[in-house]
């Protein structure tokens, strides 16, 4: 078989565009994020033709990447796994040697490991919605973590709402699918619902968009209810604001690290997500099913709001202990 020349950043979009109408939006970011480590090396290394691959390159690439200390087993499972789909790709293009992909090896990882026990407990989220309702009421980020938390939403779903999603007399926040328009839902038309809201949140996202909101279109011509003064908030800007609000000393708490402020690395609004206690929006979301489930709301309703289905809430969300499990179960047979 005689192969075809081909540099890696031009492979790594070619196999992007065809998977594109197979995966949702967010498969294809993760695919864009998990290659993107392996077209630096090649780059770095001097691999402009994916052709000159070899069992041995691939190994070196594995070490290289087990260098970076903060990069987790499960992370780099991740990576390698996604660069072996890329690879058998590329064989099919002739744009590797046959069976390549099957000489990268991939590490095990435990499912105990590959389970992240990162969340913000509902004992921090109070105090941080307590500061910002004192002292940023209703600005961006305090409506922004409001929602997160109070609906157990991904970013996603932020991501992807309107101001007409927000019904204010019905006291209720949709959550659509608008792959035409330029958002998406992980679960696609199966992940659309409507999430009940408090009268607090309520009007908390009533004077945001009323006064805060920047009152701008997207692209699309659609009214983002999460906007900056360029049009729909990107995933990336929630990401940071997350992790920015999330700081101790940003919602007034002493730093539980012994840092200063002024020195600290995480200091600086861009670089908040290298303090140890800023968490994501997955993290409010991991936080809020568990606040949700130690309040015993029944699973289904919780499976319901949040998209998600019981057993992935139990392997993937609850952070009930057992002895809180097995109290929950109590009451069960009690009577029994």
């Amino acid at each position: 078989m005689e192969l075809e020349p081909i540099a890696p950043a031009d492979a790594k979009e070619m196999f992007l565009s065809h998977r594109r109408d197979e995966v949702s939006e967010a498969t294809l970011q993760g695919y864009h994020y998990r290659l993107k480590p392996f077209v630096k090396w090649c780059e770095q290394e001097g691999f402009g033709n994916l052709n000159d691959l070899t069992a041995r390159s691939l190994h070196e690439y594995r070490l290289w990447r087990k260098e970076d200390g903060d990069l987790k087993t499960i992370t780099l499972k991740g990576q390698l796994s996604t660069l072996r789909v890329f690879l058998k790709f590329l064989e099919s293009i002739d744009g590797a040697e046959q069976g390549l992909h099957d000489k990268l090896l991939v590490p095990s990882v435990e499912d105990e490991e590959a389970v992240s026990n990162s969340m913000l407990e509902a004992e921090r989220s109070e105090h941080i919605l307590r500061y910002l309702s004192k002292y940023e009421y209703a600005s961006k980020r305090h409506t922004l973590f409001a929602v997160l938390w109070h609906t157990g939403c991904r970013m996603g779903a932020a991501h992807s709402m309107d101001v007409s999603d927000f019904d204010r007399e019905s006291q209720a926040l949709k959550v659509r699918h608008r792959p035409d328009t330029g958002t998406h839902l992980k679960n696609k038309q199966a992940g659309e619902r409507i999430c009940a809201l408090s009268e607090e949140v309520c009007e908390v996202l009533e004077d945001y968009i009323n006064v805060t909101r920047d009152d701008v279109t997207d692209d699309h011509g659609r009214e983002p209810l999460f906007t900056t003064q360029y049009g729909r908030m990107h995933r990336s800007k929630i990401r940071e604001m997350v992790y920015a609000v999330s700081r101790p000393c940003a919602y007034g708490k002493e730093c539980p690290h012994g840092r200063e402020p002024d020195s600290c690395e995480a200091g600086n609004y861009t670089q908040a997500s290298k303090c140890p206690s800023s968490v994501s929006p997955h993290d409010i979301r991991r936080g809020a099913i568990t606040h949700l489930l130690r309040n015993e709301v029944p699973k289904q309703v919780v499976s319901d709001r949040v998209n998600s289905s019981p057993e992935t809430l139990e392997k993937h969300y609850s952070q009930l202990t057992e002895e809180e499990k097995m109290e929950q179960r109590r009451d069960y047979f009690e009577d029994v």
